[in-house]
């Protein structure tokens, strides 16, 4: 039996990660991100065109969950915390509106639409992302990281990067408890939020005598070692303390990234990250059922709503850009794309039975399309 399991396993893992590189390059050629072909090779895995392919294996689960790890531990890294504390008041205020507008969108659209509750919470949820890492390579590509508008952007995308940690962290304990109780969930957002500031400050000192050690050791691969571990071991300490482990992962990442060897942990993350994360997007995308697209289902109609939603949601957030010299319109579509938190959300909400299938292939739906539409809005705004 074992050898029958391990066979298979294998057989998956092949299809996967073939399937998530041939999309990704797919997807980069034609200028959009990579998590948009691995995506799409999910779904057509989901198809069923192979037959050994199973997308309850508990094997693939636990990869998947450890990509999340891994990914939120890689966000971290690349999130730059002098510029969160320097982002100033007009990215602080993008980021405050660019959560709470779409979440309440999202919300208020639910509950119009007699789908309240867990459900109204998991959706206002999943459009509060912003993927940072998106809007940076657009602004890199077309030369205008030194714009104003873009360290606002940026500023303002890593602040709601953090936020959107917390609210996935409550929505997690939601998932857990199978209730919704505002308590619960407050109870959550302060032991989330204590701990990130409590790591911040203490933090450092771990650090830094991860990178003392790191200096003093030959063994090969000390440094990916070490940094993985430091990742798995604040994870486990979030978890102990009673909020979501990729809150812990991600503080892991922030912290290491203050070292005078982020680039070199970056570079040696990186290829562990490029296993384990794409088999989470191919069982994200392999997850979305194609039937509940059908007209007759009602699925269209409801993804065409979470898109004006999220759309709309983030661009209100360029009001709080008070300088006329500044283009707001920038601002607005830069906070557009929703990526790999908005995408975590759903597989949640699916995976304790909070979110219907249709419903969960309508939030994957949005999280593709704003991803498509933000790059050339931006391009155009800023041209």
């Amino acid at each position: 039996m074992h050898e029958l399991n391990i066979v298979r396993f294998l057989a998956e893992l092949l299809v996967i990660l073939l399937s998530a590189k041939l999309f990704g390059e797919l997807a980069e050629r034609l200028g959009q991100p990579a998590v948009l072909g691995e995506l799409i090779g999910g779904v057509i895995l989901g198809t069923g065109i192979f037959t050994f392919f199973h997308l309850n294996d508990p094997a693939l689960a636990l990869m998947s969950e450890v990509g999340v790890i891994l990914l939120l531990f890689e966000t971290g890294i690349h999130s730059d915390l002098g510029r969160l504390l320097k982002a100033g008041p007009t990215a602080s205020a993008v980021a405050a509106i660019g959560v709470v507008a779409p979440f309440a969108l999202g919300w208020g659209l639910m509950t119009a639409l007699g789908r309240g509750g867990m459900e109204a919470v998991f959706v206002g949820a999943a459009l509060t992302a912003t993927s940072v890492g998106i809007t940076a390579r657009v602004l890199s590509d077309i030369g205008k990281l030194d714009r104003p508008e873009a360290q606002i952007i940026l500023g303002a995308a890593v602040i709601d990067d953090v936020l959107g940690i917390i609210i996935l962290s409550a929505v997690q304990g939601i998932a857990a408890s199978g209730s919704l109780q505002w308590a619960g969930v407050f109870k959550t957002i302060l032991l989330s939020a204590g701990f990130l500031a409590a790591a911040l400050w203490l933090g450092p000192h771990l650090s830094y005598a991860l990178v003392k050690i790191v200096h003093r050791m030959r063994v090969r691969g000390v440094l990916v070692g070490l940094a993985v571990c430091f990742a798995f071991a604040m994870a486990l300490a979030a978890h102990a303390l009673g909020t979501a482990m990729i809150v812990g992962a991600f503080t892991a990442g922030l912290l290491l990234a203050r070292t005078d060897k982020k680039e070199d942990i970056d570079q040696t993350v990186r290829p562990v990250v490029d296993v384990f994360a794409p088999v989470f997007f191919v069982m994200v995308g392999a997850k979305v059922d194609l039937a509940v697209f059908n007209p007759a289902r009602g699925a269209l109609g409801l993804t065409a709503l979470l898109i004006l939603a999220a759309v709309a949601g983030k661009v209100v957030s360029a009001l709080a850009v008070r300088d006329r010299a500044l283009n707001r319109w920038a601002v607005g579509f830069g906070m557009i794309p929703r990526g790999e938190v908005g995408l975590i959300f759903a597989q949640i909400g699916l995976t304790a039975g909070i979110v219907e299938p249709a419903l969960y292939a309508a939030v994957v739906a949005m999280v593709i399309v704003t991803t498509f539409l933000a790059p050339p809005f931006l391009k155009r705004s800023l041209s």
